[in-house]
């Protein structure tokens, strides 16, 4: 993957004197390839944006079930003023499907067909990501699915077979995970100072922090839906411990009583969770209607300019007062989310606070005369590596960390990036780009090396596997293995082991990868 561009000629801060590197993130383009996203909710307006703003592409059609939400994104970015054409409207994903495989009919009878699509943005509820890919694959479109790929390890199997051809042949279209922190400035120059530049010589301990928010975590994992090269340097063993601590009926004030909806509650005024203080008192009033008041209700952000204030408090009062009772049917309750229920009355089972501990040992590359051990090892090292989720913090998303090295130490948080030499003891602290648009410059990161893997593809006849390594820099099989990597530890944290990864990967996903390949 290309790292110079999106990182630019940063320039370094030497001992606390610092200048704010400046840099283009823009990238020359060629073509106009044609996009649907499928789903409408945030990201697919996020990933439109980013492909209005950030490339030559365009967002041609939309799929959505939800009519408000499908219109208001084709406004935005597809037909604006106009009716929408043919082929740029559908209800849901299967009626794309069949609209595109009936177009292609046609076109091979050389009749009128219309116009089809290069490549797809899928944004739509986890769990319904398998389903979808495993559907569009026939038509080997080039596709970018929103993170996770899947739920379940079967189902991110059913994906793999689904796009891998099988007897070793080579992928026929470019694919792409939302792993959006990848493609942000401050992410792909962390990632140059270690692997190319080898800042600190090797790597040999980790530890990340992951904090999520206070009222963050409550808005999307307590009250929303979520609840050819070298061999891989696998790590040897993973650990897991974490649980719900907090969010939980036992933590309830005992003021609220048997109360389940904020806006219903005695204790409303003193909770600093109150659904009414969040999305109302510290969003709405201020005139913010964008996020997260706009995950609540999309409309509001057209009441508010339209029909004023009254009208959008009106309508997110109404959203927060919806709620369910124990003769609701569980399956009512699960596919949708509900803002104004109390976080202490949730059904949600995501951890709050969780650790994953993993563990590399020495694993050098194949004996060669002509190679040391030393460079055998480099980047195959003995290391270790921390990651800490924590929902109940002042920062939001704000990622901070260590990486130790054998020759220094990075320091880094979401603005800076400081790395200490040992054999000078001098420090050189960078400050990478702050790009607008989501994720410090993600999305808009991620989408323009998926137009620009798709062009290559396209335009300049690339063979798609060295597109996808030129420009999306991972394959699917890395996509499986870094979810196969999150499902064996949350193994470990559900059953309290320690998993023995290469064991682990060969009873659960080695040999259903390989008859794939065979």
């Amino acid at each position: 993957m290309d790292l110079g561009s999106p990182v630019g000629d940063a320039q370094p801060v030497v001992n606390g004197n610092h200048t704010p590197a400046k840099v283009d993130l823009k990238f020359p383009t060629t073509g106009n390839m044609k996009l649907l996203i499928i789903g409408a909710g945030a990201r697919g307006n996020a990933y439109a944006q980013a492909i209005t703003e950030s490339t030559d592409a365009c967002v041609y059609a939309v799929a959505d079930p939800i009519r408000q939400k499908r219109e208001a994104l084709g406004r935005k970015y597809i037909w604006k003023d106009n009716e929408p054409t043919t082929g740029q409207n559908f209800g849901d994903w299967k009626e794309f499907l069949n609209y595109e495989s009936l177009r292609r009919k046609r076109r091979e009878a050389g009749e009128l067909a219309g116009l089809g699509v290069d490549g797809v943005f899928i944004c739509t509820l986890d769990e319904t990501h398998a389903e979808i890919i495993v559907g569009l694959a026939p038509l080997n479109l080039h596709l970018m699915s929103e993170k996770p790929l899947a739920t379940t390890l079967d189902d991110c199997l059913k994906i793999y077979r689904s796009l891998r051809p099988s007897h070793a042949g080579s992928p026929k279209a470019i694919f792409s995970i939302g792993h959006v922190l990848h493609y942000s400035p401050h992410n792909m120059l962390l990632r140059k100072l270690l692997v190319q530049d080898r800042a600190v010589g090797e790597v040999l301990s980790i530890e990340h922090t992951e904090p999520v928010g206070w009222w963050h975590f409550s808005h999307s994992y307590v009250r929303y839906v979520h609840r050819s090269k070298d061999p891989p340097h696998s790590p040897t063993h993973v650990a897991s411990f974490g649980s719900l601590k907090y969010f939980k009926r036992s933590r309830k004030p005992g003021l609220a009583g048997d109360a389940t909806n904020c806006l219903s509650c005695p204790a409303e005024k003193e909770c600093m969770y109150s659904a009414k203080k969040i999305y109302q008192e510290s969003f709405l009033a201020l005139g913010n209607a964008g996020w997260p008041v706009h995950i609540v209700d999309p409309e509001i952000e057209d009441l508010l300019e339209v029909k004023g204030m009254n009208w959008a408090v009106e309508r997110l009062r109404l959203r927060l007062a919806e709620d369910y009772t124990n003769s609701t049917p569980q399956e009512k309750i699960s596919r949708r989310p509900w803002f104004g229920r109390c976080v202490y009355e949730s059904d949600n089972d995501v951890c709050d606070d969780q650790v994953v501990t993993l563990n590399w040992e020495d694993d050098p590359l194949p004996r060669n005369r002509h190679i040391s051990m030393a460079d055998r090892l480099r980047g195959r090292g003995a290391k270790t590596a921390v990651f800490h989720m924590i929902a109940q913090t002042e920062k939001q998303c704000e990622r901070r960390g260590r990486i130790y090295g054998s020759e220094g130490e990075i320091e880094y948080d979401s603005k800076m990036i400081r790395v200490y030499d040992f054999a000078t003891s001098k420090a050189e602290v960078h400050y990478p780009h702050q790009a607008g648009g989501g994720h410090g410059g993600g999305d808009a990161g991620l989408t323009r090396h998926f137009v620009h893997a798709m062009e290559a593809v396209e335009r300049n006849a690339v063979p798609v596997e060295e597109a996808q390594m030129t420009h999306v820099g991972c394959t699917i099989d890395d996509v499986i293995r870094s979810h196969a990597m999150i499902f064996a530890a949350e193994e470990a944290r559900r059953k309290g082991t320690v998993v023995d990864w290469p064991r682990w990967w060969q009873e659960n996903v080695a040999s259903a990868m390989q008859e794939v390949q065979e």
